[in-house]
């Protein structure tokens, strides 16, 4: 297998050569498997890949643009009495940017200089050294985080100086494989910071009363860290109270919503059971409506039948008296007394 090296953002040109004289097929396969050229017909519809040159013993063609996604196991099939592979594994890297360096100073209690030099975006990660002076390199604490690809890296080397000059000097050194033998550099001298400090203690005794003593200045920068403990000490009490009040408020509003659902509840099952009570006795009220209204048709019923019983009977009656009167006279006519005839 042949290993070929090229930068991110360059040209990759590979070439499948066989020295036989036999009539062949070449072909150039992607590290995903895919055709990229089959003979002179392209494979792929991608502008980046191109055809440089082809014939019955080569076939040699070029990637523009090289990304990390282009990076893999090319394969060049030889299609003849046999067919034979030639594989190519291509290395993508990633050249870092120029550093950049912090410095960061501590004063009191164990003074030193922190220097802080960072690099980003390498593949693979770079190695930095520290340059003090002009003659002596050291390593310092480096550390490399990984980008989500997990191809990429950022690195950062730390430093922790004690003691130097006004003519100290410091430079971060980054080395890496694609960089082909140069350095990127990111200097720092000593003397930036001694000046700093220098203006700023004479800045302070000017300030500062001729009378002041030690005692009295280091009581004064007791004070400054007391009042910046305690304004910090403020912020943390005033953001916790805060946190307490909105926790306490959002309690509320919890009670207030369930006895809010609750009195919804009980008004629901009152209204459910009125409305039950009211077609009850809608209901009631017509069944005993229904059966008045039949006890009422009863009654006029027998009263008809009863009258109408009595009218048959008084017409009877009369009917009956009505033939017995001729009777009556024709008897008393029969008997009267020949005397008075």
């Amino acid at each position: 297998m042949e290993t070929v090296t090229v930068e991110e953002g360059q040209t990759l040109t590979l070439k499948c050569v066989i020295s036989q004289a036999e009539t062949t097929s070449l072909q150039w396969l992607a590290p995903s498997g895919f055709t990229i050229f089959f003979s002179e017909r392209s494979g792929l519809k991608n502008s980046k890949y191109q055809l440089l040159h082809y014939s019955s013993n080569q076939l040699s063609i070029r990637v523009l643009n090289v990304t990390q996604q282009d990076e893999g196991v090319y394969k060049c099939l030889h299609y003849g009495n046999s067919v034979r592979t030639k594989e190519v594994k291509v290395i993508v890297l990633a050249t870092p940017v120029k550093p950049t360096l912090e410095v960061s100073a501590r004063m009191q209690n164990g003074e030193h200089v922190l220097l802080k030099c960072s690099t980003v975006r390498s593949k693979p990660p770079p190695r930095i050294t520290w340059l003090l002076g002009d003659d002596m390199e050291l390593q310092g604490e480096t550390h490399h985080e990984y980008e989500t690809d997990g191809k990429k890296c950022n690195s950062t080397s730390t430093l922790r100086v004690h003691t130097y000059g006004k003519n100290s000097t410091a430079s971060c050194i980054v080395r890496h494989k694609g960089l082909q033998g140069r350095k990127l550099v990111a200097p720092f001298r000593f003397e930036d910071l001694v000046t700093d400090q220098e203006t700023v203690s004479a800045a302070l005794e000017t300030s500062s009363p001729s009378s002041q003593d030690p005692q009295q200045s280091t009581s004064t920068e007791a004070n400054r860290q007391f009042v910046g403990l305690m304004r910090k000490n403020s912020g943390y009490l005033l953001l916790s109270l805060v946190s307490f009040l909105i926790f306490i408020l959002f309690i509320i509003v919890q009670l207030f919503i369930m006895k809010i659902r609750k009195a919804h509840v009980i008004w629901k099952k009152e209204n459910e059971i009125s409305e039950h009570t009211l077609e009850s006795y809608r209901s009631r009220s017509n069944n005993e409506e229904t059966s008045s209204q039949e006890n009422n048709s009863q009654t006029s019923r027998s009263k008809s039948c009863m009258n109408y019983i009595t009218q048959l009977y008084s017409e009877a009656k009369t009917k009956t008296k009505e033939k017995a009167q001729p009777s009556k006279f024709k008897g008393e006519l029969t008997h009267i007394p020949e005397s008075i005839v």
